[in-house]
């Protein structure tokens, strides 16, 4: 299979790319490195991207910032940082990656447990990552040519640990191997609509 992974240089991303070119042709896309470079924010980046690689049979997106901060500290316009690159970023993947995929192709979001166990300072990205996941299961009603379209929602990565571990008190950190195993089901698999949540 010929996969694009947006944000393939991440902490994720990395060993998630390392996985999947053992048998696969691997295409890395980020906003400053990668094969190329594409800012999700930016529908028009995402379609210039798109355009250049052209046809592929999955994408999956491990990208997409949302500001942390107290809930009384966030204006507005900290709210439309995660909607305009993690929600709005990953939806326009989907929206105009299906154009690009051939058919019986995957597109595997991300997002993470905030969604359904947000910590302290996460108000922003937890609803972000709710949407996603809502989105998920409806667009998967209606997409066509046997497009899948899942989700991948880990808690915190081993990886991570160290940089995350005080907004996290308590939870276990997630071995690297079972996050990529997520997206293996979602490549893999036959689900659609899936959020393949890895939370212990």
């Amino acid at each position: 299979m010929k996969i694009l992974i947006i944000g393939g240089n991440g902490t994720i991303g990395k060993p998630v790319v390392a996985h999947f070119k053992e048998q696969n042709e691997v295409l890395i896309a980020g906003r400053s490195s990668g094969d190329i470079t594409v800012d999700i924010a930016n529908s028009n980046s995402i379609s210039k991207m798109f355009q250049k690689i052209g046809n592929v049979d999955a994408i999956i997106c491990i990208a997409g910032e949302a500001k942390w901060a107290n809930f009384n500290e966030l204006e507005e316009e900290d709210y439309h940082i995660g909607l305009n690159s993690k929600l709005m970023g990953q939806v326009n993947l989907v929206r105009i990656g299906q154009n690009y995929l051939n058919t019986g192709g995957s597109i595997t979001l991300s997002t993470g447990i905030l969604a359904d166990d947000p910590v302290v300072k996460t108000t922003s990205a937890a609803m972000v990552n709710g949407g996603i996941h809502s989105f998920v299961m409806a667009v998967a009603l209606e997409i066509e040519n046997n497009i899948r379209v899942n989700v991948v929602s880990s808690g915190m990565v081993e990886d991570a640990y160290e940089k995350y571990r005080d907004y996290f008190p308590g939870h276990n950190p997630i071995p690297m191997k079972k996050v990529i195993n997520g997206y293996v089901r979602s490549v893999n698999g036959k689900g659609n609509g899936e959020i393949i949540r890895i939370y212990d």
